[in-house]
Protein backbone atom coordinates (compact mmCIF):
# COMPACT_ATOMS: atom_id res chain seq x y z
CA UNK A 1 0.00 0.00 0.00
CA UNK A 2 1.26 3.22 -1.20
CA UNK A 3 1.05 6.53 0.78
CA UNK A 4 1.91 10.05 0.23
CA UNK A 5 2.90 13.25 2.08
CA UNK A 6 0.12 16.07 1.87
CA UNK A 7 0.55 19.39 2.70
CA UNK A 8 -2.42 20.20 5.43
CA UNK A 9 -3.12 24.12 4.12
CA UNK A 10 -5.07 26.35 6.77
CA UNK A 11 -8.37 27.62 5.86
CA UNK A 12 -7.33 31.62 7.31
CA UNK A 13 -6.34 34.08 4.52
CA UNK A 14 -2.59 34.61 6.35
CA UNK A 15 -1.93 30.51 6.83
CA UNK A 16 -1.53 28.65 3.54
CA UNK A 17 0.15 26.00 5.00
CA UNK A 18 0.16 25.16 8.91
CA UNK A 19 1.82 21.39 9.16
CA UNK A 20 2.98 18.39 7.11
CA UNK A 21 1.73 14.92 8.03
CA UNK A 22 1.86 11.34 6.45
CA UNK A 23 -1.77 11.07 5.16
CA UNK A 24 -3.94 7.86 3.03
CA UNK A 25 -4.37 9.19 -0.64
CA UNK A 26 -8.14 8.75 -1.05
CA UNK A 27 -7.76 5.30 -3.13
CA UNK A 28 -5.69 3.80 -0.61
CA UNK A 29 -8.11 4.55 2.49
CA UNK A 30 -11.03 3.11 -0.08
CA UNK A 31 -8.58 -0.31 -0.16
CA UNK A 32 -7.57 -0.38 3.10
CA UNK A 33 -11.40 -0.34 4.46
CA UNK A 34 -13.36 -1.90 2.04
CA UNK A 35 -16.48 -2.07 4.42
CA UNK A 36 -16.82 1.54 3.94
CA UNK A 37 -18.49 2.28 0.61
CA UNK A 38 -16.33 4.18 -1.73
CA UNK A 39 -18.75 6.65 -2.18
CA UNK A 40 -19.21 7.48 1.40
CA UNK A 41 -15.40 7.77 1.54
CA UNK A 42 -15.96 10.51 -1.14
CA UNK A 43 -18.28 12.14 0.20
CA UNK A 44 -16.60 12.75 3.28
CA UNK A 45 -13.70 13.85 1.30
CA UNK A 46 -15.39 16.28 -0.64
CA UNK A 47 -16.94 18.05 2.70
CA UNK A 48 -13.36 17.64 3.89
CA UNK A 49 -11.37 19.55 0.90
CA UNK A 50 -14.65 21.50 -0.50
CA UNK A 51 -15.75 22.26 -4.02
CA UNK A 52 -15.32 24.85 -6.47
CA UNK A 53 -17.68 24.65 -9.66
CA UNK A 54 -15.88 25.63 -12.71
CA UNK A 55 -17.21 28.25 -14.87
CA UNK A 56 -17.87 25.36 -17.38
CA UNK A 57 -20.27 23.64 -15.19
CA UNK A 58 -21.63 27.00 -14.20
CA UNK A 59 -22.43 28.17 -18.04
CA UNK A 60 -24.83 24.75 -17.73
CA UNK A 61 -26.33 24.82 -14.49
CA UNK A 62 -30.48 25.56 -14.65
CA UNK A 63 -31.85 27.54 -12.29
CA UNK A 64 -35.04 26.77 -12.83
CA UNK A 65 -34.41 22.94 -12.25
CA UNK A 66 -31.50 23.20 -10.24
CA UNK A 67 -31.82 24.23 -6.55
CA UNK A 68 -29.40 27.05 -6.04
CA UNK A 69 -27.63 27.87 -2.88
CA UNK A 70 -29.87 29.86 -0.74
CA UNK A 71 -30.45 30.52 3.18
CA UNK A 72 -28.32 28.38 5.50
CA UNK A 73 -27.93 28.89 9.36
CA UNK A 74 -24.00 28.67 8.55
CA UNK A 75 -21.84 29.94 5.87
CA UNK A 76 -19.27 28.39 3.51
CA UNK A 77 -15.64 28.45 3.01
CA UNK A 78 -15.52 31.04 0.03
CA UNK A 79 -16.94 33.89 3.02
CA UNK A 80 -19.02 34.67 -0.19
CA UNK A 81 -22.89 34.33 -0.68
CA UNK A 82 -22.09 32.79 -4.36
CA UNK A 83 -25.17 31.97 -7.01
CA UNK A 84 -23.55 28.55 -6.87
CA UNK A 85 -25.81 25.27 -7.25
CA UNK A 86 -26.65 24.15 -3.72
CA UNK A 87 -24.99 20.37 -3.51
CA UNK A 88 -24.37 17.19 -5.17
CA UNK A 89 -26.24 13.60 -5.59
CA UNK A 90 -23.94 10.68 -6.17
CA UNK A 91 -24.80 7.89 -8.76
CA UNK A 92 -25.91 5.73 -5.37
CA UNK A 93 -28.24 8.45 -4.05
CA UNK A 94 -25.77 9.61 -2.09
CA UNK A 95 -26.22 13.51 -1.42
CA UNK A 96 -23.13 16.00 -0.29
CA UNK A 97 -23.54 18.93 1.47
CA UNK A 98 -21.01 21.14 -0.41
CA UNK A 99 -19.33 24.01 0.58
CA UNK A 100 -18.10 26.51 -2.24
CA UNK A 101 -14.67 26.78 -1.95
CA UNK A 102 -11.70 28.93 -3.71
CA UNK A 103 -9.31 26.95 -5.85
CA UNK A 104 -6.43 27.57 -3.42
CA UNK A 105 -7.51 25.62 -0.76
CA UNK A 106 -7.26 22.65 -2.89
CA UNK A 107 -10.91 21.92 -3.34
CA UNK A 108 -12.72 18.91 -5.92
CA UNK A 109 -14.01 20.10 -8.81
CA UNK A 110 -17.11 20.36 -10.15
CA UNK A 111 -16.90 20.43 -14.14
CA UNK A 112 -18.99 19.44 -17.29
CA UNK A 113 -17.80 16.26 -19.41
CA UNK A 114 -20.00 17.32 -22.26
CA UNK A 115 -22.89 14.78 -21.19
CA UNK A 116 -23.34 16.06 -17.54
CA UNK A 117 -21.53 17.20 -14.26
CA UNK A 118 -18.71 15.30 -13.02
CA UNK A 119 -16.81 15.80 -9.59
CA UNK A 120 -13.36 15.64 -10.39
CA UNK A 121 -10.59 14.72 -7.63
CA UNK A 122 -7.66 16.71 -8.33
CA UNK A 123 -4.36 14.70 -7.61
CA UNK A 124 -5.89 11.83 -7.60
CA UNK A 125 -6.85 11.93 -11.03
CA UNK A 126 -10.22 10.61 -11.03
CA UNK A 127 -13.67 11.88 -11.49
CA UNK A 128 -17.13 10.93 -10.71
CA UNK A 129 -20.75 11.87 -12.02
CA UNK A 130 -22.83 13.51 -10.28
CA UNK A 131 -26.07 15.14 -10.24
CA UNK A 132 -27.58 18.64 -8.79
CA UNK A 133 -29.98 19.06 -6.67
CA UNK A 134 -33.69 18.87 -8.32
CA UNK A 135 -35.25 22.39 -7.23
CA UNK A 136 -38.40 22.72 -5.23
CA UNK A 137 -41.17 23.65 -6.52
CA UNK A 138 -42.25 25.82 -3.66
CA UNK A 139 -38.71 27.98 -4.26
CA UNK A 140 -39.97 31.24 -5.67
CA UNK A 141 -43.18 31.67 -4.34
CA UNK A 142 -44.01 33.82 -1.02
CA UNK A 143 -46.17 34.07 1.65
CA UNK A 144 -48.95 36.09 2.12
CA UNK A 145 -47.03 38.29 4.41
CA UNK A 146 -44.85 38.56 1.83
CA UNK A 147 -41.54 36.57 2.70
CA UNK A 148 -39.70 34.35 0.15
CA UNK A 149 -40.79 30.64 1.22
CA UNK A 150 -37.09 29.38 0.39
CA UNK A 151 -36.17 31.75 3.59
CA UNK A 152 -38.81 29.79 5.61
CA UNK A 153 -38.38 26.12 4.25
CA UNK A 154 -35.00 25.18 2.75
CA UNK A 155 -34.93 22.08 1.13
CA UNK A 156 -32.91 18.84 0.66
CA UNK A 157 -33.82 15.87 -1.45
CA UNK A 158 -36.02 14.09 1.09
CA UNK A 159 -36.19 16.73 4.31
CA UNK A 160 -37.48 20.07 4.87
CA UNK A 161 -35.90 22.44 7.24
CA UNK A 162 -37.31 24.86 9.37
CA UNK A 163 -34.83 27.57 11.12
CA UNK A 164 -36.89 28.94 13.61
CA UNK A 165 -34.05 31.42 14.56
CA UNK A 166 -30.89 32.62 13.11
CA UNK A 167 -29.02 34.18 15.71
CA UNK A 168 -27.35 32.66 18.70
CA UNK A 169 -27.49 34.16 22.09
CA UNK A 170 -24.35 32.62 23.28
CA UNK A 171 -22.58 35.15 21.13
CA UNK A 172 -23.78 38.08 22.94
CA UNK A 173 -21.51 37.14 25.74
CA UNK A 174 -19.05 36.28 23.30
CA UNK A 175 -18.97 32.73 24.40
CA UNK A 176 -20.37 31.35 20.86
CA UNK A 177 -18.76 27.77 20.08
CA UNK A 178 -14.92 27.92 18.87
CA UNK A 179 -16.02 25.87 15.23
CA UNK A 180 -19.46 28.22 14.68
CA UNK A 181 -20.05 30.81 12.47
CA UNK A 182 -23.31 31.83 12.62
CA UNK A 183 -23.82 35.03 13.52
CA UNK A 184 -21.68 36.35 11.49
CA UNK A 185 -23.68 34.26 8.54
CA UNK A 186 -26.71 35.75 9.66
CA UNK A 187 -25.73 39.37 9.59
CA UNK A 188 -24.52 38.61 5.86
CA UNK A 189 -27.66 37.10 4.77
CA UNK A 190 -29.58 39.62 6.62
CA UNK A 191 -27.56 42.06 4.74
CA UNK A 192 -27.90 41.01 1.18
CA UNK A 193 -30.66 38.99 1.01
CA UNK A 194 -32.94 40.53 3.45
CA UNK A 195 -33.07 36.59 5.75
CA UNK A 196 -35.71 36.97 9.02
CA UNK A 197 -33.88 36.53 12.04
CA UNK A 198 -37.26 34.63 13.32
CA UNK A 199 -40.29 32.77 11.80
CA UNK A 200 -43.51 33.89 11.82
CA UNK A 201 -45.80 30.65 12.21
CA UNK A 202 -48.29 32.13 9.42
CA UNK A 203 -45.03 32.03 7.27
CA UNK A 204 -44.22 27.97 7.99
CA UNK A 205 -47.82 26.95 7.65
CA UNK A 206 -47.99 28.33 4.45
CA UNK A 207 -44.91 27.25 2.99
CA UNK A 208 -45.48 23.95 3.96
CA UNK A 209 -49.19 23.48 2.36
CA UNK A 210 -47.25 24.49 -0.55
CA UNK A 211 -44.25 22.52 -0.41
CA UNK A 212 -46.46 19.55 -0.19
CA UNK A 213 -47.50 19.88 -2.96
CA UNK A 214 -44.86 18.12 -4.58
CA UNK A 215 -46.62 14.95 -3.90
CA UNK A 216 -44.00 12.30 -2.35
CA UNK A 217 -40.77 14.04 -2.32
CA UNK A 218 -40.82 14.79 1.23
CA UNK A 219 -40.50 12.36 4.00
CA UNK A 220 -39.10 14.49 7.25
CA UNK A 221 -39.52 17.94 8.91
CA UNK A 222 -36.45 19.33 10.92
CA UNK A 223 -36.25 22.11 13.17
CA UNK A 224 -33.54 24.22 14.46
CA UNK A 225 -32.09 27.19 15.62
CA UNK A 226 -29.36 29.15 17.74
CA UNK A 227 -29.53 28.56 21.48
CA UNK A 228 -31.59 31.22 23.75
CA UNK A 229 -31.22 30.88 27.44
CA UNK A 230 -33.51 33.69 28.50
CA UNK A 231 -36.81 32.94 29.92
CA UNK A 232 -38.84 32.03 32.76
CA UNK A 233 -36.47 28.99 33.38
CA UNK A 234 -33.24 28.43 31.12
CA UNK A 235 -33.95 27.87 26.93
CA UNK A 236 -37.90 29.14 28.01
CA UNK A 237 -38.09 31.95 25.22
CA UNK A 238 -36.15 29.32 22.48
CA UNK A 239 -38.61 26.58 23.67
CA UNK A 240 -41.78 28.77 23.45
CA UNK A 241 -40.72 29.90 19.78
CA UNK A 242 -40.61 25.46 19.00
CA UNK A 243 -43.57 24.95 20.46
CA UNK A 244 -45.44 28.10 18.62
CA UNK A 245 -43.93 26.79 14.81
CA UNK A 246 -44.62 22.88 15.67
CA UNK A 247 -48.04 23.67 16.47
CA UNK A 248 -48.26 25.45 12.95
CA UNK A 249 -46.93 22.53 11.44
CA UNK A 250 -49.23 20.39 13.28
CA UNK A 251 -52.14 22.43 11.60
CA UNK A 252 -51.39 20.83 8.49
CA UNK A 253 -51.34 17.36 9.33
CA UNK A 254 -54.42 14.97 10.69
CA UNK A 255 -52.08 12.63 12.85
CA UNK A 256 -51.66 14.25 16.00
CA UNK A 257 -48.24 12.80 15.39
CA UNK A 258 -45.73 13.66 12.19
CA UNK A 259 -42.20 12.67 11.40
CA UNK A 260 -39.89 15.74 12.53
CA UNK A 261 -36.91 16.32 14.69
CA UNK A 262 -35.98 19.39 16.67
CA UNK A 263 -32.55 20.37 16.98
CA UNK A 264 -32.19 22.71 19.91
CA UNK A 265 -30.50 22.90 23.14
CA UNK A 266 -30.33 21.02 26.21
CA UNK A 267 -33.80 21.16 27.78
CA UNK A 268 -34.72 20.47 30.67
CA UNK A 269 -37.32 17.08 31.41
CA UNK A 270 -40.46 19.31 31.83
CA UNK A 271 -39.61 21.05 28.43
CA UNK A 272 -39.17 18.36 27.13
CA UNK A 273 -42.62 16.56 28.09
CA UNK A 274 -43.90 20.03 26.95
CA UNK A 275 -42.57 19.56 23.60
CA UNK A 276 -43.77 15.89 23.69
CA UNK A 277 -47.38 16.51 24.50
CA UNK A 278 -48.39 19.98 22.82
CA UNK A 279 -46.76 19.40 19.39
CA UNK A 280 -46.38 16.30 16.91
CA UNK A 281 -42.62 16.45 17.61
CA UNK A 282 -41.30 12.88 16.88
CA UNK A 283 -37.74 13.04 17.78
CA UNK A 284 -35.34 15.33 19.80
CA UNK A 285 -32.02 16.12 19.03
CA UNK A 286 -29.42 18.27 21.23
CA UNK A 287 -25.52 18.65 19.56
CA UNK A 288 -22.75 18.25 22.41
CA UNK A 289 -20.25 19.06 19.74
CA UNK A 290 -17.30 17.04 21.34
CA UNK A 291 -17.46 14.38 23.37
CA UNK A 292 -15.21 15.43 25.85
CA UNK A 293 -15.56 17.45 29.26
CA UNK A 294 -12.45 19.27 29.26
CA UNK A 295 -12.61 20.16 25.26
CA UNK A 296 -16.00 20.82 25.63
CA UNK A 297 -14.99 23.52 28.15
CA UNK A 298 -13.05 25.44 25.57
CA UNK A 299 -14.45 24.74 22.10
CA UNK A 300 -18.17 25.57 23.66
CA UNK A 301 -18.12 28.27 26.44
CA UNK A 302 -21.42 29.48 26.31
CA UNK A 303 -22.93 25.39 26.40
CA UNK A 304 -20.01 25.06 29.41
CA UNK A 305 -21.43 27.80 31.37
CA UNK A 306 -25.22 27.64 30.38
CA UNK A 307 -25.44 23.68 31.30
CA UNK A 308 -22.12 22.06 31.49
CA UNK A 309 -21.03 18.95 29.85
CA UNK A 310 -22.20 16.04 32.57
CA UNK A 311 -25.73 18.12 32.84
CA UNK A 312 -25.71 18.40 28.69
CA UNK A 313 -25.31 14.49 29.03
CA UNK A 314 -27.83 13.80 31.54
CA UNK A 315 -30.29 15.63 29.82
CA UNK A 316 -30.04 13.96 26.80
CA UNK A 317 -30.27 10.56 28.09
CA UNK A 318 -33.31 11.35 30.62
CA UNK A 319 -34.86 12.50 26.91
CA UNK A 320 -35.18 8.57 26.40
CA UNK A 321 -37.71 8.40 28.48
CA UNK A 322 -39.78 10.54 26.87
CA UNK A 323 -39.47 10.23 23.22
CA UNK A 324 -38.14 6.56 23.30
CA UNK A 325 -35.24 4.65 22.90
CA UNK A 326 -33.53 5.63 19.02
CA UNK A 327 -35.66 8.76 18.73
CA UNK A 328 -32.70 11.00 20.83
CA UNK A 329 -29.79 11.85 19.17
CA UNK A 330 -26.55 13.97 19.68
CA UNK A 331 -24.56 15.72 16.79
CA UNK A 332 -20.80 16.07 17.08
CA UNK A 333 -18.08 18.12 14.88
CA UNK A 334 -16.17 15.45 13.81
CA UNK A 335 -12.58 16.23 13.96
CA UNK A 336 -12.82 19.17 16.58
CA UNK A 337 -10.94 17.27 19.04
CA UNK A 338 -8.14 17.98 17.55
CA UNK A 339 -7.94 21.80 17.35
CA UNK A 340 -5.01 23.32 18.55
CA UNK A 341 -3.13 23.98 20.90
CA UNK A 342 -5.73 21.73 23.35
CA UNK A 343 -7.25 19.21 21.51
CA UNK A 344 -5.72 15.21 21.36
CA UNK A 345 -2.47 15.20 19.89
CA UNK A 346 -3.03 11.64 17.92
CA UNK A 347 -5.84 10.63 15.87
CA UNK A 348 -5.73 7.43 17.53
CA UNK A 349 -6.16 9.18 21.11
CA UNK A 350 -9.14 11.40 19.38
CA UNK A 351 -10.87 8.54 18.25
CA UNK A 352 -10.77 6.30 21.17
CA UNK A 353 -11.99 8.73 23.42
CA UNK A 354 -14.93 10.07 21.09
CA UNK A 355 -16.19 6.23 20.45
CA UNK A 356 -16.09 5.60 24.38
CA UNK A 357 -18.22 8.83 25.45
CA UNK A 358 -20.55 7.84 22.30
CA UNK A 359 -20.77 3.97 23.51
CA UNK A 360 -21.81 5.31 26.98
CA UNK A 361 -24.23 7.17 25.20
CA UNK A 362 -25.47 4.12 22.75
CA UNK A 363 -26.04 2.18 26.23
CA UNK A 364 -28.29 4.39 27.31
CA UNK A 365 -30.45 4.43 23.82
CA UNK A 366 -28.96 8.13 22.44
CA UNK A 367 -27.58 7.81 19.04
CA UNK A 368 -24.17 9.93 18.03
CA UNK A 369 -23.81 11.65 14.48
CA UNK A 370 -20.85 13.77 13.40
CA UNK A 371 -20.66 16.60 10.56
CA UNK A 372 -17.22 16.55 9.13
CA UNK A 373 -15.48 19.70 10.81
CA UNK A 374 -15.10 22.61 8.34
CA UNK A 375 -12.81 25.66 9.64
CA UNK A 376 -15.14 28.54 8.43
CA UNK A 377 -13.64 32.05 7.62
CA UNK A 378 -16.20 33.25 9.94
CA UNK A 379 -15.35 30.72 13.02
CA UNK A 380 -12.16 31.45 15.63
CA UNK A 381 -11.34 28.28 14.34
CA UNK A 382 -10.69 29.35 10.96
CA UNK A 383 -7.44 29.45 10.89
CA UNK A 384 -7.31 25.49 11.51
CA UNK A 385 -7.34 22.33 9.73
CA UNK A 386 -9.62 19.40 9.79
CA UNK A 387 -7.91 15.67 10.74
CA UNK A 388 -7.31 13.26 7.88
CA UNK A 389 -9.94 11.07 5.39
CA UNK A 390 -8.87 8.15 6.98
CA UNK A 391 -9.47 9.93 10.55
CA UNK A 392 -12.95 10.82 9.57
CA UNK A 393 -13.91 7.29 7.85
CA UNK A 394 -12.79 5.16 11.15
CA UNK A 395 -15.08 8.08 12.56
CA UNK A 396 -18.14 6.89 10.69
CA UNK A 397 -17.40 3.11 10.67
CA UNK A 398 -16.90 3.79 14.41
CA UNK A 399 -20.15 5.23 15.43
CA UNK A 400 -22.35 3.03 12.72
CA UNK A 401 -20.98 -0.31 14.53
CA UNK A 402 -22.19 1.53 18.04
CA UNK A 403 -25.54 1.84 16.62
CA UNK A 404 -25.64 -2.06 15.27
CA UNK A 405 -24.28 -3.33 18.68
CA UNK A 406 -26.76 -1.69 20.39
CA UNK A 407 -29.90 -1.82 17.94
CA UNK A 408 -30.13 1.97 17.66
CA UNK A 409 -32.54 3.57 14.38
CA UNK A 410 -31.48 6.52 12.83
CA UNK A 411 -34.62 7.22 11.28
CA UNK A 412 -34.72 10.85 11.67
CA UNK A 413 -30.99 11.69 10.38
CA UNK A 414 -30.60 8.94 7.82
CA UNK A 415 -29.61 8.96 4.55
CA UNK A 416 -32.51 9.47 3.54
CA UNK A 417 -33.67 12.78 5.90
CA UNK A 418 -30.58 14.49 6.55
CA UNK A 419 -27.78 13.07 4.60
CA UNK A 420 -25.17 15.17 6.33
CA UNK A 421 -23.43 12.39 8.65
CA UNK A 422 -21.35 10.05 6.59
CA UNK A 423 -22.08 7.49 9.86
CA UNK A 424 -25.50 7.15 9.75
CA UNK A 425 -25.14 6.78 5.45
CA UNK A 426 -24.01 3.81 6.70
CA UNK A 427 -27.39 2.64 7.96
CA UNK A 428 -28.38 1.67 4.57
CA UNK A 429 -26.05 -1.45 4.57
CA UNK A 430 -28.75 -2.59 7.23
CA UNK A 431 -31.89 -1.93 5.15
Amino acid sequence: MQAQWVSQKGYGASMSQISIQHELRFADVVQKYPDVPRLIALKIDAQRRGVHYTANALEHVDESRDQMRGMCLFGSRDAALANVPESLILRDGTTILTDQTPLEKDPYLVDWSGDGFVLRGGGDAFEEEVDLWPRPSYYGKRTSRGTPMEFVMTARPQRLNVCVSSFCHFWTEKKGCQFCDIVENLKQQKAEWGVPTYLHPEDVEETLREALRERGRFTNICLTAGSDMHGEALFGQEVDRYVEILQSIGNVFEPRKFPSQLIGSAFSEDQLVWLWEETGLTSYTSDIEVLNERLFNWICPGKAKWVGYPEWKRRLIAAVDIFGRGNVGTGIVGGVELAKPHGFSTEDEALDATLDEAEDFALHGVTTVYVVWIPRPGSTFRDQSSPSLEYYVRLAKGLHDLRVKYALRVDFDDYRRCGNHPDSDLSRLLD
